[in-house]
């Protein structure tokens, strides 16, 4: 079944809509005050350029492996192989933190602090974890009724929580000083990142080269309008005490409307959270399989989904006990997602026709540099993992072909498409 434009844009909505936006209109206050207003913005005027970026790619090369496969085009299988890597390492250091916003609004309803926020994550990981070790998946059309669920909740809170809102709430408006909305911006690219999955998604339209385009501009236009509705309506209404808080939709839909909302809104961040990390582990375990089976991960510790999903667990629950604070450990992993954005970027450069579309890709290649840049010293990561990919890539080369892998994974899973792209199965 072809996808319509409705269709695709509610995938694509999906993709870039995600548990981050519950907690990231505090996390960037926290950093920046109400000058993390002009971090939102510019993130989605950035969002512009890069979603039409992909989109052009996706219409003109439709293919489901997505940013691997227009790095594979424009550098070669080794960029190719750096673009995964950094997916794939990516997520064991962002489950933590994508549970700990669900964690957050859990501790708000149960107390208990810190030892709720690790306890909701174990449990979630564990679930998960379950799940897909024996084969169970939640439907693509609960994905995105799980999406829907978190639009209506963002607009329900904005319509209650704005007449509540005070201009005082804006003074003083840089308070850690414009450095703040660099730091803040560089926060923010976890809540964006999926626009790559729109090209990913493009040999599945009816007419590609029609309704990708279409498609991707209404997802821009809706997910822009909620991010920076709720930000707003979080710093006028919540003031300096956003910049603290653990579930500000929570205490916005208190001010509008008092009554058991917090239980409401824990419920939703959990399920939201479960649905969210159940795509990343699926996703990451076929891509792990994937990089095994093309020589550019070792095949003995992820030549299997089960094999890929168990190192995803362990790393997971390593990270989680690592001495790095959440405004840290989301700046590793947003460096990670940055760097394939300027890989991508950088490909469409060197496969769009001149013209628009490759000015836009220049101004989001340009933009996405700059992100990386604020990112700051934890994007050194990015830069390792991409290193690390093809330096194993080039060691694996020269070691004498002694097995060849198997056209299927050893569990009895068919082999993904070696330019599977990680950003649609875990966006």
């Amino acid at each position: 079944m072809k996808l319509s434009v409705a269709q695709g844009t509610a995938l694509s909505v999906g993709a870039v809509l995600g548990t981050g936006v519950i907690s990231m209109p505090a996390l960037a206050a926290g950093v920046a005050g109400p000058s993390s207003l002009v971090a939102w913005l510019a993130l989605i005027v950035l969002s512009a350029p890069l979603a039409w970026t992909f989109a052009a790619l996706g219409a003109r090369h439709p293919d489901g492996g997505g940013v691997s496969t227009y790095v594979r085009l424009a550098f070669g299988p080794r960029a190719a192989a750096a673009v995964g890597w950094c997916f794939y390492f990516a997520v064991p250091l962002g489950t933590p933190a994508a549970t700990a916003f669900a964690g957050g609004y859990v501790a708000d309803v149960l107390g208990g602090g810190d030892t709720t926020v690790l306890v909701t994550f174990l449990a979630v990981v564990g679930l998960v974890y379950t799940m897909n070790w024996f084969g169970l998946r939640i439907s693509g059309r609960v994905q995105l009724v799980l999406t829907a669920v978190l639009a209506a909740l963002l607009l329900v809170t904005v319509v209650i929580a704005l007449p509540h809102a005070d201009l005082g709430n804006l003074r003083p408006f840089a308070p850690h000083g414009w450095a703040g909305i660099g730091a803040a911006a560089a926060l923010l690219v976890w809540g964006f990142a999926g626009w790559e999955a729109v090209s990913s998604l493009s040999p599945d339209y009816r007419n590609p080269r029609r309704d990708v385009p279409r498609a991707t501009a209404v997802a821009v236009m809706v997910v822009g309008g909620l991010y920076l509705a709720v930000a707003a309506t979080s710093v006028l209404v919540l003031g300096p005490a956003l910049g603290d808080s653990r579930a500000p939709l929570a205490d916005l839909l208190a001010i509008g409307v008092g009554g058991p909302v917090r239980i409401v809104t824990a419920v939703v961040a959990v399920l939201l959270t479960v649905g969210a990390v159940n795509a990343y582990l699926a996703g990451t375990s076929r891509l792990g399989a994937a990089l095994a089976r093309d020589g550019a991960l070792p095949a003995r510790i992820f030549g299997t989904q089960r094999k890929s999903l168990t190192f995803v667990l362990v790393a997971s629950l390593v990270s989680v006990t690592l001495p790095v604070g959440l405004h840290t450990m989301m700046l590793l992993v947003t460096g990670c997602f940055t760097l394939v954005y300027v890989l991508g970027t950088a490909s469409a450069l060197r496969l769009l026709p001149r013209g628009a579309s490759r000015r836009g890709a220049a101004v989001a290649f340009v933009g996405v540099i700059a992100l990386l840049v604020l990112t700051g010293r934890p994007a050194l990561l990015s830069l390792v993992v991409a290193a690390g990919a093809v330096a194993y890539q080039t060691w694996a080369a020269r070691r004498p072909a002694k097995i060849a892998i198997p056209s299927s994974i050893s569990d009895g899973s068919i082999a993904p498409n070696p330019n599977t792209n990680p950003a649609c199965e875990v966006a």
